[in-house]
C-alpha cells in the first residue's frame, strides 16, 4: 500500500546453448549479479550460436526506458547528498518493485495524511500499516503532539528509529508488545498485493490494532473482499501513484471521513 538500484541481471533460460546477457556473458561463467533488475522484463535473451559473436543488441524502446531510469536514480541519490534533504520526503526510501512498492503522488499522500490526523483526533495515535508513503508525510508535515508508528516488511524503514515495527502480513498477530490491542485511534494499511489472502491476514492486523476507525487503500476489484473482512466502503476519493498503475486504486473507510 512498496527499486534499489541493482547490477545488471542475468537471467540463464533452460536450454543446452549458451545465453547472454545484456553486456555480452555467456551462461558460464558470468560475474553479474544475479539479483532481478526491476527493468528485466525489458531485456530481449537470445541464444547464441557457436560461430555468433554479436552481441545482443538494446531495442530503442528498453534504452530510452534505461536511460530515463538511471537518470531518475542518478537525481535521487543527488538528493541525498544535498543539504536540504529531508529523510521523511516520500521518495526518499526508493520503491522496490519486486517488494511490490508503488509511491503514492505527493498530492495523495498529503490528503491522505491530512484525513488520518483529522480522524485521529488531537493526541491521536496512528498505525500505517505497508503504507509508507503515508507515514513519511505524516512526519514531515510535523505534529508533536501525534503519535505515529510505520509497520513494514522493507526492513530499509528502520531509519525511522523506533517507530518503525518489522512486519510481515504473512504472520500479522506477530507485533511487539508495546503495540498493545485496540491502541491506536485510526489504522491506515494499504496491503502489498491484490488477493484475498493478502487482505485478510492484513485485516487481522488492522482489527488488532484500531479502536474503530480504518483507512483502507487498494484495488478497486477488492472492494467486496474489503467489505468482507473491514466492513468498509469505497470513498469518492481517488488516491494516485507517482508512477501509473495498471490498476485501479481507491480507499475506503468505516467511518465519516472527508475522503467523499
Amino acid at each position: 500500500m512498496s527499486g534499489s538500484g541493482s547490477a545488471w541481471p542475468f537471467v540463464p533460460r533452460p536450454s543446452d546453448t549458451s545465453s547472454v546477457c545484456v553486456l555480452g556473458h555467456t551462461r558460464q561463467p558470468c560475474s553479474v549479479s544475479s539479483k532481478k533488475h526491476p527493468l528485466e522484463h525489458l531485456f530481449c535473451f537470445r541464444e547464441m550460436d557457436d560461430d555468433d559473436d554479436d552481441v545482443p543488441q538494446l531495442s530503442s524502446h528498453t534504452l530510452a526506458a534505461l536511460q530515463e531510469f538511471y537518470l531518475e536514480q542518478q537525481q535521487r541519490e543527488g538528493m541525498k547528498t544535498s543539504q536540504g534533504f529531508n529523510q521523511y520526503s516520500v521518495g526518499s526510501v526508493e520503491e522496490d518493485w519486486q517488494l511490490s512498492q508503488f509511491w503514492y503522488s505527493d498530492e495523495t499522500a498529503s490528503c491522505l495524511a491530512n484525513e488520518a490526523i483529522v480522524a485521529a483526533g488531537k493526541g491521536g495515535r496512528i498505525a500505517c500499516v505497508s503504507a509508507p508513503s503515508v507515514y513519511q508525510k505524516l512526519r514531515e508535515q510535523g505534529g508533536a503532539d501525534l503519535s505515529v508508528c510505520i509497520l513494514e516488511y522493507d526492513r530499509r524503514f528502520s531509519v525511522y528509529g523506533e517507530e518503525f515495527v518489522f512486519y510481515d502480513y504473512n504472520d500479522p498477530l506477530n507485533l511487539p508488545e508495546h503495540l498493545l490491542p485496540h491502541s491506536f485511534d485510526i489504522v491506515v494499511a494499504d496491503p502489498p498485493y491484490l488477493s484475498e489472502e493478502c487482505l485478510q491476514k492484513t485485516a487481522e492486523t488492522i482489527k488488532y490494532l484500531t479502536k474503530g476507525k480504518i483507512l483502507l487503500c487498494t484495488g478497486a476489484i477488492m472492494e467486496e473482499q474489503a467489505a468482507k473482512h473491514l466492513g468498509v466502503k469505497i470513498c469518492k476519493f481517488i488516491p494516485k501513484h507517482s508512477r501509473n498503475l495498471a490498476n485501479e486504486f481507491r480507499c475506503y473507510v468505516n467511518y465519516a471521513s472527508g475522503l467523499d
